[in-house]
């Protein structure tokens, strides 16, 4: 090929470089996505564990939510009360107070207070809730130890103990995310300094608690009248505190004979 064969593809492929370049940046200025520098900040301040336990699909979209004014500046129940300050500077509203929260498992039906089986089926608690007393142990509303909670929590907060789940609240964000996957519905979200509470999830009847599990609530109601700040009360043979009205004093816990409400 001669020189002037070279020098004109040369030249065919600037002037086609150049009019790429030019239809790339006519094209970036023209489609070019606006940035809410507030939405930037915010995210940036969020922990960025991307965990979904404020409702939304991940950080991104509860930053996108709070810059539209659209969610609180404490969504975020991982970043907890200091993100919720940053993010309330950020916006220039002042920031609600709220208290932490964190899991809890009522279920106290380890491996010694329960009767359990030999079993090697799928040890999984969500396939199991689909069998009728699936499951090693007597009781058919307590934990069943497969540990699918502890698989799903982010943040190594759920481990299981003896058979039973057991919430580490230091280490716990209140995502949300065992609660979620718990196919007794045994895990709840409560306040922090809630500590009294009750240790089981059976509405079945006395005896039938009682021949499951040597600490399942019985329903006697001796907890509701030893109770000086009507916190608590008994629906379905199972008691429930109110952790709006307790006040912690463990009078129920004294009272209590089967020991299922517990400090926690």
């Amino acid at each position: 090929m001669s020189i002037t064969g070279i020098l004109i593809a040369a030249a065919c492929v600037g002037i086609v470089g150049i009019f790429v370049g030019l239809f790339l940046g006519v094209a970036g200025i023209k489609f070019k996505v606006e940035v809410d520098e507030k939405e930037e900040a915010v995210l940036a301040a969020l922990p960025g564990n991307n965990c979904g336990g404020c409702g939304f699909a991940g950080c991104s979209g509860l930053a996108a939510a709070i810059a539209k004014g659209e969610a609180a500046v404490n969504t975020c129940p991982v970043g907890g009360e200091e993100v919720g300050k940053k993010i309330a500077a950020i916006m220039g509203v002042e920031a609600e107070a709220s208290e932490r929260k964190v899991a809890y498992v009522h279920c106290q039906g380890d491996c010694e207070r329960t009767t359990t089986d030999d079993y090697y089926g799928i040890k999984d608690c969500r396939m199991m809730s689909f069998v009728p007393g699936g499951g090693p142990k007597s009781c058919n509303s307590g934990c069943l130890g497969f540990g699918t909670c502890a698989q799903a929590c982010p943040f190594d907060a759920i481990h299981v103990e003896n058979g039973v789940a057991v919430v580490d609240k230091e280490k716990c964000k209140a995502c949300g995310k065992c609660v979620e996957v718990c196919p007794k519905h045994l895990i709840s979200l409560r306040p922090y300094s809630n500590t009294v509470q009750v240790a089981c999830s059976s509405t079945d009847k006395g005896p039938v608690t009682m021949k499951a599990c040597k600490t399942g609530c019985v329903g006697c109601g001796i907890c509701v009248k030893n109770c000086q700040h009507d916190a608590v009360k008994v629906e379905n043979f199972h008691a429930i505190i109110d952790p709006e009205k307790c006040v912690g004093c463990g009078a129920c816990m004294e009272k209590c004979p089967k020991k299922c409400i517990v400090k926690a």
